[in-house]
């Protein structure tokens, strides 16, 4: 749904890898926040009247030619700007001021040390505190009317101002948490430089979205995409309290479900649930096999699950008659990491964004949750009274274990990493575990190796087994599972799982992995 008459901060994107997370941060301040690409022009900046800017980082020097870029009007239009890293580079270089490449590269964890100064941007920052950097450009004199805040021993200029323009400069990255006050400034930015006042929340944002989905829907026909994931449960919710029984949900079993998914989605949603939805069960199992035979590349996955996700809608919409719109889960991750909204790389297609097909028969389609993050999504199902086990379901993505298994996706390949996958959560539930780690499953490599069982020669698959940390999913660290956990996870699947010799723990973060295998 389109967010109107909020106030908001919009992240301008240079490529920068943390873009989301700059916006997800912000939004930790109860304050709206969106990314536009570098090349969003001045009068729709204007039009959107942004209570402030922040300038991403990114990957290039601001002096080179055909580097991104801003027109420095944006730097004169009375709304208070923040750079981060190359933003800060840039503002300071198309102001006047000196940027060029350093005698060293800064990288990781550095202590900088803060000037006295009466600065909104870093009250209630110590003198010295540690910070993410990441550059090899550096600010090497500041334009006319800035003041320099803070240095480390390889940046002379680690923070700046020019308050009476309200213009303010950071060479790290205070959105990362290795920068311990970088919560902190990004709080004084929001609220005490840009007067924000913190309105934006998931009770009102419930209230108004189920207001508006009445309004734009009228007495029309709608058919909600239902996965049984935290998204499109949430978003099945709402519009059942926006238009009742002129919703009709699908629920399509794809053959991709995590063991028993199927059934526990009819035990919540079908006739004998709490939710009076119209509920139908689409066994497409064969279907979706037989359209992915023989392929291995991923984004050719997931294009061709969410094309066949599409034509089974159509089919079944027919069933029923006219329908209007389509409903879908899809939230902000999605888009961004699709490559629309920003300047950043396509991450990897979601099904419900990047892949969709051309052409979809519904006259409209309907996404409610697209402005959300992950956590603001489970706060309006809790605002929804969706129960809570439901709301902190484990992430599960669109195309389902297809990209959990790498290269050609098969029935019986579905089954190993079905079981591999049943048995890991299992066992984490048991450790008591399952609540504090983030993310976790199990996948199916591609890999084959020799092994022993029974004293006979083996030749069968590895599973990988994958667990992370993280508040945002955009970032995401390994995590540091029990040795004894691993190891009973380990003997169980290989003695229980056919076709299996061999489990491998990945201990990748993200960057520069993904949390999820394709």
């Amino acid at each position: 749904m389109e967010i109107q008459n909020q106030e908001k901060i919009i992240v301008i994107d240079f490529g920068g890898q943390y873009n989301q997370l700059v916006a997800r941060r912000v939004r930790e301040n109860n304050v709206y926040c969106e990314i536009y690409s570098y090349k969003t022009p001045l009068e729709k900046i204007r039009e959107m009247a942004p209570k402030g800017i922040i300038l991403t980082g990114g990957p290039n020097s601001c002096y080179e030619e055909g580097a991104p870029s801003c027109d420095a009007e944006l730097f004169r239009m009375g709304i208070p700007v923040l750079g981060l890293c190359y933003g800060a580079q840039l503002m300071s270089w198309k102001l006047g001021g000196e940027v060029h490449r350093a005698a060293e590269r800064e990288y990781g964890k550095t202590e900088i040390t803060v000037e006295p100064n009466d600065s909104p941007l870093l009250r209630g920052v110590p003198e010295k505190t540690v910070v993410w950097m990441s550059h090899f450009d550096s600010i090497f004199r500041l334009p006319e009317g800035f003041t320099s805040l803070a240095h480390s021993p390889s940046c002379p200029v680690a923070v700046a101002e020019n308050r009476a323009e309200g213009l303010y400069a950071i060479q790290f990255h205070p959105e990362v948490l290795h920068t311990v006050e970088g919560s902190k400034i990004l709080r004084n930015f929001v609220i005490d430089i840009c007067g924000c006042t913190g309105s934006w929340r998931m009770d009102e944002f419930a209230k108004r979205t189920i207001e508006e989905l009445r309004e734009k829907i009228g007495d029309g026909k709608v058919l909600c995409a239902l996965s049984g994931g935290v998204d499109s449960s949430v978003a099945a919710v709402l519009l059942s309290k926006a238009i009742g029984p002129q919703l009709t949900c699908v629920f399509v079993d794809h053959g991709l479900l995590r063991k028993n998914e199927a059934e526990e989605v009819d035990a919540v949603f079908g006739p004998q649930g709490p939710y009076k939805l119209n509920f139908v069960h689409v066994d497409a199992r064969q279907r979706f096999y037989n359209k992915l035979a023989g392929i291995t590349e991923p984004e050719q996955k997931r294009k061709t699950i969410g094309e066949e996700f599409i034509r089974v809608f159509e089919e079944e919409a027919k069933k029923i008659g006219k329908v209007d719109f389509l409903v879908q889960g899809t939230i902000y991750p999605d888009v961004v990491e699709s490559g629309l909204g920003g300047e950043s790389a396509v991450i990897k297609s979601h099904h419900n964004v990047g892949g969709l097909p051309e052409y979809v028969d519904f006259r409209e389609i309907i996404e409610p949750l697209r402005a959300l993050f992950k956590d603001e999504v489970r706060k309006v199902g809790l605002e929804l009274g969706i129960p809570e086990k439901l709301v902190f379901r484990q992430p599960f993505p669109g195309p389902g274990l297809g990209i959990r298994i790498i290269g050609e996706v098969t029935e019986e390949k579905v089954k190993i990493v079905q079981e591999a996958d049943y048995i890991y959560r299992e066992e984490i539930a048991n450790a008591g575990l399952d609540r504090e780690i983030n993310q976790y499953f199990a996948a199916l490599t591609n890999m084959r190796s020799v092994g022993v069982m029974g004293d006979e020669r083996t030749y069968d698959y590895a599973v990988c087994l994958r667990a992370v940390q993280t508040v945002d999913f955009m970032t995401a660290e390994s995590a540091e599972l029990p040795w004894p956990l691993l190891q009973k996870v380990t003997s169980r699947i290989i003695n229980e799982v056919r076709h299996v010799n061999r489990v491998l723990y990945d201990i990748t973060s993200k960057p520069p992995g993904t949390i999820e295998f394709e």
